[in-house]
């Protein structure tokens, strides 16, 4: 744990550095260990092979000597450190004349020795303590086995300068996985420090510009690519919010001037009391309308500031929506007349947004209606279409009829925050539908909106997004 700390509390590269230097370093380590481990296996195999190869040839011979004389011949004696011995089960040991070494005998070498007994190879040493390479043969007949001990120095000597060896290697493979080590955490992770760079810049001068990371692959590519979708939508907010600012500072400007005119004026008149009674009457009803008209903009602000995805979605009938919509705007125009005809059509979206969206656009069908005119609603699959016999649109401003604050020409003689039509536009992104102005069958305007929905209740299940 105290290391796993210590690692974590480094920089990213010195981790990747040092984790790369242990495992490569690991990996040469062991390899020598198995290389090593390997050769001397090899080697004493190869020892225990002569002196089985030199057992069998001398089995023969050994056997009859021990059956007719009890011991073993002089001529059985071998050259080249190689021990030649006879031992039977009780463990009485039978040598060669002259032998100078003697093999230290095993339990295993015993039971090769009994009747039923069976070769054995092992490594050993003499009494010397020289290390051998020792088979143990049974002589059938004789009670004895015929032990045949090869010495190990040779192969001790090699290995010796073997280890030597693997131990350069080792320490110069260690060396040199620290500095690939170095090597791999800066190649590596150069894409990592220029998405870091690029962050500490856009933080640093607030520039939203997309971020380049030329050698990013994999997983950090969709990480600059998220990244910079990030920026981009940034980019849109801060445009968009940049926008709405100066917009709202502009269009609030006038009503404000008006009202610091009329307050100035009746704090003025405090003083001198010079207006008549009619005339401050006229000063207050303008201040009431102002303000009225002020809360009605600000209101309409907030909604289009609002973040849409904090609205909270729900399946709805439009049917309900726009006949909600339609008490609410006969109230406030008396004598409007309503040509309605709905047909089924159900969505998924916000009951407040959509409901706004359906009231903005019969109140401005209401708006440029003349006296006794008509609005037409009809609700025709997944189209509400609003008409009126007004004026209609100048086709010049038929492209801007949705934005922010635009008013037309005509538009500029009437009351209204120029929002209207902006927070209809926004629900039906909000809602994934589109709406569009036209020309009515009657001369006047005509709004549509057109809303992905279904025509049946049983259906709009179909339409909600799974949340897991």
């Amino acid at each position: 744990m105290k290391t796993w700390t210590y690692l974590w509390n480094h920089p990213l590269q010195r981790r990747v550095s040092l984790m790369t230097t242990v495992a490569v370093a690991l990996a040469v380590v062991l390899f020598s260990l198995v290389g090593y481990v390997m050769m001397r296996t090899t080697l004493v195999q190869a020892s225990q092979q002569i002196a089985l190869g030199i057992a069998s040839d001398l089995a023969g011979p050994a056997a009859q000597d021990i059956r007719t004389t009890g011991v073993l011949p002089a001529d059985l004696r071998q050259a080249g450190n190689v021990v030649v011995e006879a031992v039977d089960a009780s463990g009485q040991v039978l040598r060669t004349p002259g032998e100078p070494y003697d093999l230290v005998v095993e339990p295993a070498d015993l039971a090769a020795a009994r009747p039923d007994g069976s070769t054995v190879r092992r490594t050993g040493v003499s009494t010397e303590g020289q290390p051998y390479a020792v088979v143990a043969v049974p002589l059938p007949g004789t009670g004895h086995a015929l032990l045949v001990g090869r010495s190990l120095g040779p192969v001790m000597a090699v290995l010796d300068v073997q280890r030597v060896v693997l131990i350069g290697i080792s320490v110069a493979g260690v060396l040199a996985a620290g500095v690939a080590g170095v090597l791999v955490g800066r190649a590596g992770l150069r894409p990592m420090r220029q998405l870091t760079e690029a962050v500490e810049h856009v933080t640093e001068t607030q520039d939203l510009q997309p971020v380049s990371v030329p050698y990013a692959r994999g997983d950090l590519a969709n990480l600059a690519a998220s990244f910079n979708l990030m920026l981009a939508s940034l980019t849109r907010t801060r445009n968009r919010t940049s926008r709405l600012v100066a917009d709202a500072g502009h269009e609030l400007r006038t009503p404000l001037t008006s009202l610091r005119a009329n307050v100035d004026l009746l704090a003025a008149d405090l003083r001198r009391d010079a207006l008549p009674v009619e005339q401050k009457a006229l000063v207050l009803r303008d201040l009431q309308g102002q303000l009225g008209e002020l809360t009605e903009m600000i209101g309409d602000l907030v909604h289009v500031a609002r973040d849409d995805t904090a609205l909270a979605l729900a399946p709805l009938d439009v049917r309900e929506v726009v006949e909600t919509s339609l008490e609410r705007v006969r109230r406030r125009a008396q004598g409007a007349t309503f040509d309605v005809a709905l047909d089924p059509l159900f969505v998924v979206a916000n009951a407040d947004s959509l409901g706004r969206a359906v009231t903005n656009l019969l109140d401005n069908a209401v708006k440029w209606s003349p006296p006794g005119g008509s609005v037409e609603v009809r609700l025709e699959g997944n189209r509400l279409r609003v008409s009126d016999a007004g004026p209609g649109i100048a086709e010049a401003d038929l492209p801007y009829v949705f934005d922010r604050f635009f008013r037309g020409e005509s538009a500029r003689k009437t009351k209204g925050t120029g929002l209207g039509l902006a927070i209809v536009a926004k629900a039906a992104e909000e809602m994934g539908g589109t709406v569009s102005a036209g020309r009515s069958a009657q001369g006047g305007a005509e709004f549509v909106l057109q809303l992905p929905g279904v025509t049946t209740r049983e259906a709009v299940s179909g339409l909600l997004v799974p949340t897991s």
